[in-house]
């Protein structure tokens, strides 16, 4: 896992979940290559981006999910 400071600076097509709403608790996503996948807050687009594998995303989603972050998801 690694990051950018300014994921404005990332050539990307972000994207937010169908399941998201208008509301402000979003993250959107960008494909980044083949391995690569970028998730930034949705209300901060010139704010850091976190650079995640494919299988530390499923890992990281998963745990949200099962609600492994208290409070989150």
């Amino acid at each position: 896992m690694s990051h950018v400071d300014d994921a404005s600076e990332l050539f990307a097509r972000w994207w937010k979940s169908t399941y998201s709403d208008s509301g402000a608790q979003c993250v959107e996503c960008a494909t980044l290559d083949a391995g690569t996948v970028a998730v930034r807050d949705s209300k901060n687009p010139n704010g850091p981006a976190l650079l995640l594998g494919r299988e530390q995303l499923s890992a990281f989603v998963s745990a949200v999910a099962g609600g492994r972050f208290g409070g989150l998801g």
